[in-house]
């Protein structure tokens, strides 16, 4: 008896060893192929809509992540993917499509395909008979149907407006029917109604008694319209008024009448390196661009040098052992960092008001003088200096706060009997001891103002203008200002000007990183 129940283990230990991980390894195929079914679904919405750059991003994201986690080569790889898949969607992608709108003509009145600018031109429509009035009803069955009043010649009535519109030339209109007795839709639907159901109606067509075609003419009425443009066999669009042809230019992305005038909307179409050469060439463009430029790397490196010597001064004070109530002043050193930055650049932009601010009432009162914080392009970068310094030296006196108390005391003391004064061992024992540590976070914060987008905008809007450019352009812009105001606010909404700019902003701060990594000798 106990041979046998010996035997049985045996033959059942085997199943149950392995049955845990053929459980794992079916649950972890069914989430692959859930994961992927869900990813492949989302892709395919993608390119249904015409988003071929995103479908094509989807399918590169789901594909690698696919093969990271099911390949036992690639193991180590699956914790890292998700931190590259952020990346890749986050920061590769929007890079190289920045880039790509460079090349096109992307703008205010280039944003539509090709196909969709066809599509606009051919759903146009002129007025080529009488206008109708028309009520919406719903009948006992609860479908809608028009009803359409011809006054002398009586009432009309529609068939159910259900399945798709006929809005389409291919489609059959709905035939109108005399209305039999007054009144048997019931009560017509309040206006209301008829407002968020416009978008509905207006895709269907109905035909008359008399075969004229109906449709929406504004929120009361249906009127007989014909289509103004048809398609051609070449792709001209012809006027079906006028007999004009309206033919496509691939170059400026219009359609062009017969006498060469664009006819809006216009097509985005690929433009080479035309918006790159405009930055670089037009007189107009590339001093406003030069002169920002340098004044963006000045802001930048100075606020560096202000912030950090306002903090290196008030941490090694801060150090100092006849100072009382350190922690009082340590705690209103710091404060400023503590306050949003939105709110400090908005009071000093009141303070700092040309008319009504504090400082020049209290400059006119001492001194007789009211600057121009404003309008004068050197005392308003001076004020972005001053405020960008304010928000900035906090966080320099809190990195000098910790690496001045790693300095051994010992070095001052022996500099002290060698007679040192306090300048010396600045310059030749804390200075020496701060910059190799504090080298990479001088750069980030370089490269944060380089790009300090939010105090432009809040304090200066960029403002005063450069004269002479023919672009948005401030004496106190900085490259990002200025590249935001090409693509947001110039009259034209220049897309693609603004993504060459942004590209060439990406190789110039890429280069100044990696010169300052070298520079400061930081291992990467």
């Amino acid at each position: 008896m106990s041979v046998v129940n010996l035997s049985a283990a045996v033959a059942s230990t085997p199943m149950k060893l392995f049955s845990l991980p053929s459980l794992r390894a079916g649950l972890r195929w069914s989430l692959w192929g859930l994961f992927n079914a869900l990813a492949l679904y989302l892709v395919l919405a993608l390119y249904a809509q015409q988003q071929l750059a995103f479908a094509l991003l989807g399918l590169v994201v789901t594909g690698i992540a696919s093969y990271v986690f099911i390949s036992r080569r690639t193991y180590a790889h699956r914790y890292i993917y998700p931190a590259l898949a952020g990346m890749l969607v986050f920061v590769i992608f929007p890079l190289l499509y920045t880039v790509g709108i460079g090349f096109t003509n992307y703008s205010g009145s280039n944003l539509l395909s090709f196909e969709q600018v066809q599509r606009y031109h051919l759903r146009q429509t002129y007025l080529a008979g009488e206008r109708y009035a028309f009520s919406l009803h719903r009948d006992e069955a609860g479908e809608l149907r028009l009803r359409v009043d011809k006054g002398e010649r009586g009432a009309f009535v529609s068939p159910p407006l259900v399945g798709d519109a006929t809005g389409d030339a291919a489609g059959e209109p709905l035939a109108l029917r005399a209305e039999r007795e007054p009144g048997e839709l019931g009560e017509a639907l309040a206006l209301r109604e008829v407002i968020q159901r416009r978008a509905e109606l207006e895709q269907w067509v109905l035909r008359g008694s008399d075969g004229e075609l109906l449709r929406l003419y504004g929120l009361r009425e249906v009127a007989a319209v014909k289509p103004l443009y048809r398609l051609l066999e070449n792709g001209d669009l012809l006027n079906t008024r006028s007999n004009e042809r309206l033919e496509p230019d691939h170059t400026t992305g219009f359609y062009l009448d017969s006498h060469g005038n664009k006819v809006a909307p216009g097509f985005t179409v690929f433009a080479g390196t035309s918006n790159f050469t405009r930055v670089l060439t037009d007189p107009s463009i590339r001093g406003p661009f030069l002169e920002i430029f340098v004044w963006t790397v000045a802001f930048a490196g100075l606020t560096v040098l202000f912030t950090l010597a306002v903090g290196l001064v008030l941490a090694s004070l801060l150090q100092w052992d006849l100072v009382r109530g350190k922690a009082f002043y340590r705690l209103m050193l710091i404060l400023p960092y503590a306050v949003p930055a939105f709110i400090s650049i908005l009071v000093f932009r009141g303070l700092f008001n040309q008319n009504f601010g504090e400082i020049n009432l209290l400059l006119n009162g001492l001194f007789g003088i009211r600057p121009d914080w404003f309008s004068d392009p050197t005392l308003a970068r001076s004020m972005i200096l001053m405020v960008n310094t304010w928000l900035g030296y906090p966080y320099m006196l809190l990195l000098c706060m910790g690496l001045l108390q790693a300095i051994p005391r010992d070095l001052y003391e022996a500099s002290a009997m060698d007679g040192a004064t306090p300048l010396d061992n600045l310059l030749k024992i804390t200075l020496p001891l701060l910059i190799k540590p504090l080298a990479p976070l001088l750069i980030a914060s370089f490269a944060f103002n380089f790009n300090n987008f939010v105090l432009i905008t809040l304090l200066t809007r960029g403002g005063p203008d450069i004269i002479g450019a023919t672009t948005p352009a401030g004496t106190t812009d900085l490259l990002v200002s200025y590249t935001y105001r090409i693509a947001f606010q110039d009259s034209g909404q220049n897309f693609a000007l603004a993504a060459a700019i942004a590209t060439l902003i990406f190789l110039v701060v890429g280069a100044l990183a990696w010169l300052n990594l070298k520079l400061s000798k930081v291992k990467v």
